[in-house]
């Protein structure tokens, strides 16, 4: 694929059907799957004003080739809220043109306009074509995440 100027704006509710092939193949690249209930309210989320879920999509023209997620949220060692750089995917046949750097930067664009004291985010140890972008954007820390998964 070859990319000719790459727009990076708020997804819309006409993104629904891209989104969600984006959206599968990122689960599929997490080895992982949700329930189609989850993905609905996940995408009501993006769209509702009232939450304090954000989705961008990247276009290459027209054609959407790369989304990402963010949570604002509150935290106890700022008065302002993090930005979490939740989820972010580019389509296999557009990596290395730039796109997740402009979903990056777009993020934190966003984060700054919304007085975010940082952007986050987590990724495999393993993903290391991600990482190579990601250590050129942000640095790396030495926290280690716990997880415990609670039942619905």
């Amino acid at each position: 694929m070859k990319t000719n100027e790459v727009t990076v704006k708020p997804l819309t509710e006409a993104d629904y059907g891209d989104w969600c092939k984006y959206w599968q193949a990122y689960l599929r690249f997490y080895k992982t799957s949700l329930t189609e209930e989850v993905t609905q309210a996940t995408w009501s989320r993006i769209l509702d004003s009232n939450v304090p879920i954000y989705g961008f999509g990247a276009f290459d023209g027209a054609k959407l080739v790369g989304i990402a997620h963010v949570v604002l949220h509150p935290n106890t060692w700022n008065a302002t809220d993090c930005c979490y750089l939740e989820d972010l995917y580019v389509d296999s046949a557009a990596r290395g043109l730039g796109i997740g750097r402009a979903l990056i930067e777009q993020v934190y664009q966003f984060a700054e306009v919304h007085n975010c004291n940082r952007v986050y985010w987590v990724t495999d140890m393993d993903n290391e074509n991600a990482r190579y972008l990601y250590d050129k954007l942000a640095r790396q820390t030495d926290v280690v995440q716990y997880r415990k998964d609670l039942p619905l």
